[in-house]
């Protein structure tokens, strides 16, 4: 594993925090990066295991991968790379959280102590246009949610539509270890969201025992590279 290796697929790694509620001892890297320049030989130099797929998903795992990588020895002082699992989620080291997400040209891995943090889930997604948006509404959206969107412009809730995908997408990556079931966009709601950039989330549905329908998450979201970037965490 050659980790002074930069592919040149990739910008240099950056630590930061582009949500408005920074989460202690959480550790994030991102990248941009651009399929066209990845490189035939970049999965054997960085030591990382290639992906079957076309370039572009080849390059947005290298991507993720190599942020999961630094996020990794940041918080443990170990560089390890998460494999991929059976259900195709990141498969962390023992005692150990985090996320993946990648979109457009853009990744990112978050990680955590177990003992600080029980779950975490990151996600970005472009901005769904007007008319798709409303195509989706209803395969996105609770009715609850629907009605919630009436009093707002075309522009508004295409926005609303899009935040709410990728909130919920962020609570699933969360939720999902913990509760070892699929579950879907109806089986949760958004309560609100405020221009702060944060979110609170109630399950519709019974999920484990400790995560019946009722059950409230707080979220976070923020514009990030053109995007929305979300983020729900659940403490230890």
């Amino acid at each position: 594993m050659n980790e002074a290796y930069l592919p040149s697929c990739c910008t240099p790694l950056r630590e930061h925090w582009p949500l408005p509620l920074a989460l202690p001892d959480v550790q994030l890297f991102s990248t941009r990066f651009a399929a066209e320049r990845l490189a035939a030989e970049d999965f054997e130099r960085c030591g990382i295991a290639p992906v079957p797929g076309v370039a572009k998903r080849q390059a947005e795992y290298l991507a993720g991968r190599l942020c999961a990588r630094a996020a990794l020895r940041r918080l443990t002082g170990v560089a390890r790379v998460p494999a991929v699992g059976e259900d195709r989620a990141p498969q962390w080291p023992a005692g150990v959280v985090g996320s993946i997400t990648h979109g457009n040209g853009w990744a990112a891995a978050l990680v955590a102590q177990r003992s600080a943090w029980r779950g975490l889930g990151l996600d970005i997604e472009r901005p769904l246009p007007v008319a798709r948006a409303e195509r989706l509404a209803a395969e996105i959206l609770s009715a609850d949610e629907l009605r919630r969107l009436q009093p707002l412009s075309a522009e508004q809730r295409a926005w609303r539509i899009s935040l709410t995908f990728s909130l919920k997408e962020s609570l699933f990556k969360a939720l999902y270890p913990l509760v070892l079931r699929r579950f879907y966009f109806q089986d949760a709601e958004l309560l609100s969201c405020t221009a702060d950039g944060h979110a609170r989330l109630r399950l519709l549905s019974d999920l484990a025992a400790d995560w019946p329908a009722g059950s409230e998450l707080q979220g976070q979201f923020a514009e990030c590279e053109g995007q929305l970037l979300s983020l729900v965490g659940i403490r230890a």
